[in-house]
């Protein structure tokens, strides 16, 4: 079966060369049907980025995609999409390719310029939920963090745009300079309430958020930019009615890490999230 296979920094700051260390690196298999479920484990691990898409057919705007971690299947994953749509604008040309995901379609828009390559994606429409008690309070535990020190303006929720995320926004930013926890722990605990990450954030301004992801269930202890979460943080804003929709602000992402990523962010007034991003080869 003939195939490729890239790797691709998603969310990468605008104008960042080929090869730099900037954005959440992906793994992004294309082919013309898709490996056996085990045949693309084996492959994400091997590449061992935190998630690498398998896409199917090799030609057209219709293709069915699923994503893979180091440790399992996820439903759906954000910054994967865009590398994949970047990858897919080259090989195929620009235009809105509808990838057929485990959470539905997934329309992706790609445009190639002369300086950088850019995708957005729309996700499946946004919802959300209060955490219980129990979960909220464990993970404060396991992050090590006082109920005190969260933005009383943005509660603790829920979120899904394609997958769940713990949203926990603090109060000062110095909160999100250490991030130390149990591993195994967390993973467990996230496990049990069917998260992907933990979106934490702070809210810098209106227009700009500032967030880390922790991401154990997938083998990774934290994701330098993570699309899907981005997508449910806005719709969460948007639908608890902690933002005005339409609204556009920026997540700004990795910097603990040393991977600095950029992810923007459209918040409609109804239906899914658009999260788009620039994108390098590796």
């Amino acid at each position: 079966m003939h195939s490729d296979l890239y790797r691709i920094a998603a969310f990468a700051e605008p104008d960042a060369p080929t090869g730099s260390r900037t954005g959440n690196p992906a793994g992004v298999w294309i082919g013309e049907t898709l490996p056996a479920a085990t045949d693309m484990q084996n492959i994400a691990t091997e590449v061992g980025y935190s998630e690498t898409a398998f896409i199917a057919p090799k030609s057209g705007f219709e293709r069915t995609v699923r994503y893979y971690s180091p440790e399992a299947e996820v439903p759906f994953c954000g910054h994967a999409t865009i590398a994949a749509g970047v990858m897919l604008g080259k090989t195929s040309g620009d235009g809105v390719y509808r990838l057929q995901s485990m959470v539905g379609d997934v329309p992706v828009t790609v445009s190639q310029q002369a300086a950088s390559a850019e995708a957005s994606l729309l996700s499946v429409q946004t919802r959300h939920e209060a955490p219980d008690e129990g979960l909220l309070v464990e993970a404060l535990h396991l992050l090590g963090w006082q109920a005190e020190e969260l933005d009383a303006s943005i509660p603790p929720a829920k979120a899904y745009a394609g997958a769940w995320h713990l949203v926990l926004a603090v109060a000062e930013q110095g909160r999100l300079a250490s991030l130390d926890y149990d591993f195994e722990a967390l993973k467990t605990l996230m496990l049990a309430h069917e998260l992907t990450t933990l979106q934490l954030v702070w809210r810098e301004s209106a227009e700009v958020f500032h967030s880390r992801n922790p991401f154990p269930v997938g083998g990774v202890h934290e994701d330098p930019a993570t699309g899907a979460a981005a997508a449910a943080l806005g719709g969460y804003l948007r639908d608890a009615g902690l933002l005005q929709a339409p609204a556009r602000f920026i997540i700004r992402q990795g910097q603990a890490m040393q991977r600095p990523s950029l992810i923007k962010v459209d918040v409609p007034e109804s239906g899914g999230v658009r999260v788009s991003g620039s994108a390098v080869e590796l």
